[in-house]
């Protein structure tokens, strides 16, 4: 794990803190689990080990904003495992995402960590439609 002065990640320069990523993957979370669309994916797919996929989804963000080299995982294979995740549930997903990060984080930090759920939410996306042999449309 780097040390504070080592890291480089776009979230330094946002005010972004390992805290402020532990709150928001705890509310978001929350919101997730009671959500009509995404609460039963979830529900099914993490079962009871919420307290590891929490703190998994901590280094994810602490690894995507802060560069800290915390996560080690393949979110594609995970998600690519998933049957039944539709575009819709990304598009509810990044909506939650959006509400949280808004209300928890100051503008700046805020925008940074949607837009960079919102990129790894297309490339997921597009992994998945690979893996079942759909030609995602072009732009």
């Amino acid at each position: 794990m780097k040390s504070a002065a080592e890291r480089v990640g776009p979230g330094v320069a946002a005010g972004v803190t390992d805290e402020m990523i532990h709150d928001l993957v705890h509310a978001f979370y929350a919101q997730v689990r009671r959500d009509p669309a995404l609460g039963p994916i979830f529900n099914r797919v993490i079962g009871d080990g919420w307290d590891p996929h929490l703190a998994r989804m901590c280094d994810f963000w602490s690894s995507v904003l802060l560069m800290s080299g915390r996560f080690k995982g393949q979110p594609m294979v995970a998600h690519t495992r998933i049957a039944g995740i539709r575009g819709t549930h990304f598009a509810r997903w990044l909506h939650l995402f959006q509400q949280t990060a808004e209300a928890l984080w100051p503008p700046e930090a805020a925008a940074l960590a949607v837009a960079k759920s919102q990129m790894i939410a297309e490339s997921l996306q597009l992994g998945i439609a690979a893996s079942r042999g759909e030609l995602p449309g072009l732009r």
